[in-house]
């Protein structure tokens, strides 16, 4: 670390759970953020202001005027360029130094296939349940940690969901696709701006204490949000045995 950096990371430093061990490990860290858009706007500023060395950015979207309300790396003069390209802008704004690969595809198997097992870890800043249930498959085969975040109206969730450990429940385990609720999307329903900043906050933190090795992350607890009333309720979860993706032998993917 030279002395740019020691100063420029230098609250993290005089954190004795961090100090320069933890900002190395950071500086040394490849994170997959899936999703540009209201969540992976914050993931990526804060990830990139901390000093994740390398963060790989996938989203086949593009800027629309309509994100602008809640979507914070991004601007006006960006509207039409896609979400991935202005991450990278936005996190080179704040810290020059970060890597930020932009990947312009949807996120499907075979692309997951190539950069999970890349990755340290992989945070789901996606919208819809059909991404989730791709990003946590490719998750489990590569057993890397997974760090899942949702938002929608006034109501956020977040949970890790981390397939090192054979008692961590993923996401299908709690969320089976053959339970799926119908989709929502913000299009239709709306969602309170900050919301996304909380939550999207909140997935940098858990991805930190991951990268670092610090504190207790939250495998096994959900994390639920009502926006309206600012209360944050807890859920224990469970590994389900008999789940589709994680569970026997003879129904593991």
């Amino acid at each position: 670390m030279n002395d740019d950096q020691l100063l420029r990371y230098s609250r993290h430093i005089l954190l004795d759970e961090i100090d320069i061990e933890g900002q190395q490990k950071l500086l040394d860290a490849h994170v997959l953020v899936i999703g540009a858009g209201g969540l992976g706007s914050p993931v990526a500023l804060y990830l990139g202001s901390a000093g994740v060395g390398r963060i790989t950015m996938v989203d086949d979207d593009r800027v629309d005027v309509t994100n602008l309300q809640r979507q914070i790396a991004h601007t006006v003069s960006r509207i039409g360029e896609f979400k991935a390209l202005s991450v990278v802008q936005a996190v080179a704004a704040v810290n020059p130094d970060v890597k930020v690969v932009p990947v312009m595809q949807r996120a499907d198997d075979a692309l997951l296939d190539h950069l999970v097992p890349q990755a340290d870890l992989v945070l789901d800043c996606t919208d819809n349940f059909k991404t989730r249930h791709t990003i946590n498959r490719a998750c489990v085969r590569h057993h890397k940690p997974l760090v899942s975040g949702a938002a929608i109206r006034f109501d956020g969730q977040i949970s890790v969901y981390d397939a090192r450990f054979p008692d961590s429940p993923c996401y299908a385990c709690i969320f089976p696709e053959s339970d799926l609720p119908e989709e929502i999307s913000c299009a239709t329903m709306g969602v309170f701006a900050p919301l996304v900043g909380i939550v999207g906050a909140m997935q940098a933190a858990e991805a930190l204490k991951l990268l670092c090795g610090i504190g207790q992350a939250l495998t096994g607890r959900l994390l639920m949000l009502d926006g309206k009333s600012m209360e944050w309720h807890q859920m224990m979860l469970g590994r389900n045995e008999e789940c589709a993706v994680c569970g026997n032998a003879d129904k593991r993917i």
